[in-house]
């Protein structure tokens, strides 16, 4: 038995309003959020921090939600992950989390808030990106090799002075 998927109505107009190049984070992860803030007739960049909670995942309606304790108050903000108004988010920690949603972290209080954080994640996340970054480039040309590998003069003479083994 074969399923069909049909693209739904909306599906085509949405494509074209999707973020290229959406930004890869995990509930759990420790990340900034960069939002356009618009005030008069200017414009600033304005940096959330906190825990992402919790993801919505819907197409062009897919949201995130970010948690921070403020002058020990939890603040939390939905943001849209597709709006132009969400310029960037970065990860600065990856979380080791065994949950979907981490609406549980509302009720904690102090160090009980803390996540896990899955060491070296990033480290490996960093190394994928400068591979695919080289990928595309051409393959540098083998440099020349040597034909004999030059020792040092005493490098040479502790060889040859070095006793034979003694066999039994």
């Amino acid at each position: 038995m074969t399923t069909v998927v049909t693209m739904q109505p909306l599906d085509a107009i949405e494509k074209d309003w999707l973020r290229k190049k959406s930004p890869r984070f995990e509930v759990g992860d420790t990340v900034d959020v960069h939002v356009k803030i618009i005030e008069g007739d200017r414009e600033r960049i304005q940096i959330f921090s906190g825990i992402v909670i919790a993801k919505r995942h819907q197409g062009l309606s897919e949201t995130f939600t970010v948690r921070r304790i403020v002058q020990g108050e939890g603040v939390e903000r939905v943001f849209p992950l597709h709006s132009p108004r969400v310029v960037d988010v970065t990860v600065k920690k990856k979380g080791k989390v065994r949950r979907a949603k981490l609406h549980f972290l509302r009720e904690r209080v102090g160090r009980a808030t803390r996540v896990e954080e899955k060491l070296g994640a990033l480290a490996k996340e960093d190394a994928r990106k400068e591979e695919a970054a080289e990928k595309p480039k051409a393959a540098p040309a083998p440099e020349a090799k040597p034909e004999k590998s030059e020792k040092p003069e005493k490098a040479e003479k502790a060889e040859k002075e070095k006793p034979a083994p003694a066999k039994k």
